[in-house]
């Protein structure tokens, strides 16, 4: 348990100064190895902006007047106040002790926020620096800690950190907020795994202890909670030989595997001076708890829980062996770190060189030619590339970005009859069933299923108004030649029945263009991620390369990614003109369209049967397929025969025109929709794809580009030296630990 824990570390008892010395002569004394670990993070932290560290820290948790300040000065040996104002402490406070025994007096020094330099200051001035830190904060609060450090004959070897003190209760709503603030605060370092909870109450009832409760809810089993009971003398007259054993075991509510100290800390009358130095009181008040706890019978195995020397002997003893243990990992940390920063090195300097004011607009080709080459691939299927998404995510980024760009010049929804793009996309997934609507895919998969989502949407096409009998009469007029009943069709066709099928080609156009332009960051990672893979040969090199240069630099990135949304625009308006254009020609003369395919039927469908043909097999093939292309044709052909020319019969022939026109509409439409594919592929993708290297190539700079270029480059600059001072720090910081874990395993210890 607990106790026996505390017992083990205390049998081998306390070095003496000399001894210590002896022990470590030549390797470094428990404050070298505080100082070399401490320094290590101050540096990592400070001059990498590295915060997860992993080295562990003791926390100094408790309510507000619970012996926590009065613990904190007990450690460094000397008295001293914090100002901090009636609100009281608001942010951590990182204190370092370092026992000096050559040291005449204490020296203290405040780290500067600034520069992260320690600087020494007398001890009333390190006292307001503290004071104005929390002062700052106002009503509030902040995770930053000020840090304190503390060089004495008479401290403690450790380091601790003092969070504020929780709050019984607030006089008003404003300090409620600042008590909630506080607990949400220290709360958060009580959950970091890393941090030894220092847990201060008064040896009171155990089951009356809150703050270790709050400790229980985080750490159940305790393993990483320290219990401190403070004025223990208030109690001396309470314990006898019969109580004094459950008393300290909390009559049962203190878990046995819970480590614990109860002791007195240095006190004297309110307004009266301290009756002898503050050392001098720590040591007789420990010596009076000792001897009182020895008197009342308290057995061996439970007095090494007694007293601040024997605390002060176990928080030694625990600092160090955590440290020494955290040494491997903190060794592992900064070696991760130093792989990472050479690599960041490596790519700053390849950056910097490529953006030579000589080489500038070479480069920015040379990416944009990478870019347009890499699509092709992406296009073709790549396994893991992100981002993806599902036709439901697609359809709603869809809608919302033409919502917020004020779209208006197409339709959004297929018809009116859907209320909501909600019921569009339940329609898709329940009745449509499109196989892959909830399967995340980009590239070429995502653009095989945005076909048969655009498919539909076309085939929603109708006439959208009705053929009435004036406009019948209307179209057939009055010629010197004879007007047929089929001029009277297409006329009407041409008037307004393409509408419908023009709106709809344009929400096609706009479904690809955003599509394509949805495809730069799976063609970027697809660059980026070759690098070190065996599929690495089968691409060009200077992928990796560039798809880092793109994303590190946004100058390269805007250009290369400007080009290509101009690409995308710049096809979209043709696919939209060819599509329409190809409308036109069709409502204009819909026969020529709606002749049916020429393949003939075959006499048998199996393969094994099929055989180059002979001149005279081809000769004979012709005139079948020319014979079976006129299905459709023959069709409204006879229907166009049914109509009435008597003018007595008109009413007839207004009923038979208009059924004709929807057949013919309806024909129009299903073949569009069969071959809208072909279209997307042939007006857009094939296009746009063949032109983009091209476009590529021709980027040029413009001065505001060759500016902002020098502007990142005179930053790179920057970038390089602070990635290389901050290599030199890590490497530092290696060899200094590893320096020092050598000497301390040459020495076994």
């Amino acid at each position: 348990g607990a106790v026996r824990e505390v017992q083990a570390q205390a049998n081998s008892g306390p070095p003496h100064p000399s001894e210590e010395a002896a022990a470590m002569a030549g390797v470094g004394s428990k404050t070298q190895l505080l100082n070399v670990l401490g320094d290590v993070k101050a540096r990592v932290q400070d001059k990498l902006g590295v915060v997860d560290f992993p080295l562990p820290q003791f926390i100094l948790i408790g309510k507000q007047s619970v012996g926590k300040s009065r613990l904190i000065e007990a450690l460094a040996g000397e008295t001293f106040n914090f100002i901090s104002g009636t609100l009281g402490s608001r942010r951590p406070t990182v204190l370092e002790f370092r026992n000096i025994t050559s040291s005449r007096s204490s020296r203290w020094f405040v780290r500067d926020r600034q520069t992260h330099q320690w600087q020494e200051h007398p001890i009333h001035e390190v006292m307001q620096l503290v004071g104005a830190a929390h002062e700052e904060l106002g009503e509030s609060v902040s995770p930053e800690p000020i840090y304190v450090r503390v060089e004495s004959p008479l401290c403690v070897d450790m380091q601790i950190v003092d969070l504020p003190g929780f709050r019984d209760f607030a006089l008003d709503s404003s300090k409620q907020s600042l008590s909630d603030k506080i607990v949400q605060l220290v709360m958060t370092f009580m959950k970091d795994k890393r941090n030894v909870m220092l847990c201060v109450e008064q040896a009171a009832d155990a089951a009356t202890m809150s703050t270790l409760q709050k400790c229980r809810e985080i750490d159940p089993k305790f393993e990483r909670t320290v219990l401190i009971r403070n004025k223990l003398d208030k109690f001396y007259n309470d314990l006898t030989s019969d109580n004094v054993s459950r008393w300290v075991d909390g009559y049962g509510d203190l878990p046995e595997n819970l480590v614990r100290f109860s002791l007195t800390l240095p006190w004297w009358r309110d307004g009266a001076a301290s009756p002898k130095p503050f050392s001098e009181l720590r040591e007789s008040m420990n010596a009076e708890d000792l001897r009182q706890m020895q008197a009342k019978g308290l057995g061996a195995r439970y007095m090494q829980t007694i007293g601040f020397a024997n605390f002060a002997s176990y928080m030694e003893r625990k600092i160090e062996m955590m440290f020494v243990d955290a040494m491997g990992p903190v060794l592992n940390k900064l070696r991760d770190l130093q792989q990472s920063v050479e690599r960041r090195e490596k790519e700053l300097d390849t950056e910097f060189s490529e953006t030579d004011p000589h080489r500038i607009l070479s480069t920015t080709r040379d990416c944009g030619v990478s870019f347009a080459t890499a699509l092709t691939h992406v296009m073709e299927g790549v396994l893991d590339l992100k981002p993806v998404m599902t036709l439901e995510e697609e359809l709603r980024e869809f809608h919302a970005y033409h919502k917020a760009m004020g779209s208006t010049h197409f339709s959004m929804l297929p018809s009116e009859e859907f209320g909501s793009l909600d019921d569009y996309i339940e329609y898709l997934r329940n009745e449509i069933q499109i196989a892959t609507f909830d399967v995340e895919v980009n590239g070429g998969a995502q653009f095989r299923r945005l076909m048969t989502e655009v498919e539909i949407f076309l085939r929603f096409s109708e006439v959208a108004v009705e053929t009435k009998k004036r406009d019948v009469i209307q179209a057939r007029g009055v010629s010197t030649g004879s007007l047929t009943w089929r001029d009277v069709v297409v006329k009407l066709l041409s008037n307004e029945a393409h509408l419908p099928l023009q709106r709809r080609v344009q929400y096609v156009g706009e479904r690809i263009r955003w599509f394509f332009e949805k495809q730069k960051e799976p063609v970027l990672e697809f660059m980026e991620k070759l690098e070190g893979t065996p599929n690495a040969n089968l691409y060009s090199p200077l992928y990796p390369k560039h798809a880092r240069l793109v994303k590190q630099n946004e100058v390269i990135k805007h250009l290369v990614f400007q080009t290509y949304d101009k690409a995308c625009a710049r096809q979209l308006q043709q696919f939209v003109e060819l599509f329409e254009n190809m409308l036109t020609s069709t409502f204009s003369n819909p026969w020529v369209f709606l002749k049916s395919s020429t393949a003939a039927k075959s006499d048998s469908d199996d393969m094994d049967d099929a055989v180059l043909p002979s001149f005279d097999d081809t000769k004979d093939r012709i005139p079948r397929e020319l014979e079976a292309r006129s299905g459709t044709e023959v069709r409204l052909s006879k229907w166009l025969v049914d109509i009435p020319t008597d003018s007595q019969q008109i009413d007839d022939a207004v009923d038979k025109v208009q059924m004709l026109v929807l057949k013919t509409y309806g024909f129009i439409r299903s073949q569009v929709c069969d071959q809208v594919e072909l279209f997307s592929e042939s007006f857009f993708k094939l296009p746009m794809m063949r032109r983009l290297e091209e476009a590529m190539a021709m980027i040029e700079l413009s001065d505001d580009d060759t500016s902002t270029y020098q502007t990142r480059r005179d930053r790179l600059a920057a970038d390089v030296k602070s990635a290389r001072e901050g290599l030199t720090e890590i490497n530092g910081c290696i060899d200094r630990l590893q320096g020092f874990k050598l000497k301390c395993e040459a020495r076994g210890i």
